[in-house]
C-alpha cells in the first residue's frame, strides 16, 4: 500500500468518524435531512425517470433504439458521427435527463451495441439535467418567468460541445458507422415483449433505488457544516448545491440564482456518484466524465458572465 493510499484511509475514517459523531448528537436534524432527500426523490425522481428507465430498458431489451430514431439518425450523424445507438443515445439523454444518459449508455455498452470510444465520448455530454426537471422544477423554484435562454444556455453549451468533442478527432469508421454490422452473433438475444418488460420494470426499480440511497446519503452530508453557526449562508447554500443540486435548489431557492443556474450543468457530486452507479458494471472511466462536466459549468459561467455584463 503506498503513503497516499495511507493517507486516503486515514482521512476517510476520520471524516467517518466526525461524522458518526454528528450523526449521533444532531438526531433530529439527522432525520431532517434524510427525510428531505427521501421526499425530493420520491416526488421529482420516481415519477420522473422511472417511467423513462422502464421504456428505455424495453426498447434496450427488443432491440429497437435503432429503429426509433430512424428518422433523426441521419441529421445526427451528419453532426456527431454516430452510430445509430449513439445517435439514440443523444436523444433519449437530453430528453429523460440525468442519469438516464448515463443509464442507457451503460446498458448499450454492455449489451455490445456501442464501442468503448464511442460511449465514453457520448457519456461526456449527454447526461443532464432534463428539460421536465428544468422547467416543472428548476424554473418556478427560482421564479424564472422567461426561461428561454437559461433553457438554450442549458442545453446549447452540451449539443454544441459534443459536436467539437465527436469531431476534432472522429471516431474510427468501424467503431462509430459500421457498428452495428460488427460481432452480430455476440449481441444477446432480443427479448420478447413480456420478459422485455419484466426485465426493465426490475432493473428500473433496482436504478431508481440506487438514486434514493445517492440523494438520501449526499443530503445528510449537510450535517458537516453543523457545529460551524457562524460559516456564511450563502457559502453553506454553495456547500449544499454542490452536495446534491435537487435539494441545495429546495434549501436556496432564488437567493442563489445565477450560482444554481451554473451549477446545473454539474450537478453535484451526487450525481457525479449516481453517474458512477450507471457505468460501475462497466470499464468505461469516471474521470473524463468528471473534466467535461467542468469545462461546461466553466463555459456556462463565462455566458452567463457575458449575459451580466450587458
Amino acid at each position: 500500500m503506498t503513503r497516499t493510499d495511507k493517507l486516503n484511509r486515514l482521512l476517510f475514517t476520520i471524516l467517518s468518524l466526525y461524522l458518526t459523531v454528528l450523526l449521533l448528537m444532531y438526531p433530529p436534524l439527522s432525520l431532517e435531512y434524510a427525510s428531505a432527500g427521501l421526499r425530493l426523490w420520491l416526488t421529482k425522481m420516481v415519477p420522473v425517470l422511472l417511467p423513462f428507465m422502464i421504456l428505455s430498458g424495453i426498447m434496450i431489451r427488443m432491440d429497437l433504439t435503432e429503429n426509433f430514431v430512424r428518422l433523426v439518425h441521419p441529421l445526427l450523424h451528419l453532426l456527431y458521427g454516430t452510430s445509430k445507438n449513439g445517435s439514440y443515445t443523444i436523444v433519449m439523454g437530453f430528453l429523460c435527463g440525468f442519469p438516464m444518459g448515463a443509464r442507457i449508455i451503460g446498458e448499450l455498452y454492455g449489451s455490445g451495441r456501442l464501442s468503448k470510444e464511442e460511449s465514453a465520448r457520448l457519456l461526456c455530454f449527454c447526461n443532464n439535467i432534463g428539460p421536465i426537471y428544468f422547467l416543472s422544477y428548476v424554473a418556478p423554484t427560482l421564479d424564472i418567468r422567461h426561461p428561454l435562454i437559461p433553457f438554450l444556455i442549458m442545453y446549447g453549451i452540451p449539443l454544441l460541445y459534443g459536436i467539437a468533442l465527436m469531431r476534432i478527432v472522429p471516431i474510427k469508421r468501424r467503431t462509430a458507422s459500421a457498428l452495428s454490422d460488427l460481432e452480430e452473433d455476440g449481441r444477446p438475444d432480443r427479448m420478447t415483449l413480456p420478459a422485455a418488460i419484466d426485465a426493465s420494470v426490475v432493473s428500473g426499480l433496482i436504478g431508481i433505488a440506487r438514486l434514493g440511497g445517492y440523494m438520501i446519503f449526499f443530503n445528510l452530508l449537510n450535517i458537516a457544516f453543523v457545529p460551524f453557526r457562524h460559516t456564511d449562508a450563502a457559502l453553506l447554500k454553495i456547500y449544499r448545491c454542490v452536495l446534491e443540486i435537487t435539494s441545495g435548489i429546495d434549501y436556496s431557492g432564488q437567493s442563489l440564482f445565477y450560482p444554481i443556474l451554473i451549477l446545473l450543468p454539474f450537478g453535484g457530486l451526487s450525481c457525479i456518484a449516481q453517474t458512477y452507479s450507471m457505468i460501475c458494471h462497466t470499464d468505461l472511466p469516471l474521470k473524463p466524465y468528471v473534466l467535461h462536466k467542468v469545462i461546461q459549468t466553466l463555459l456556462t459561467a463565462l455566458c452567463y458572465l457575458v449575459l451580466y455584463l450587458n
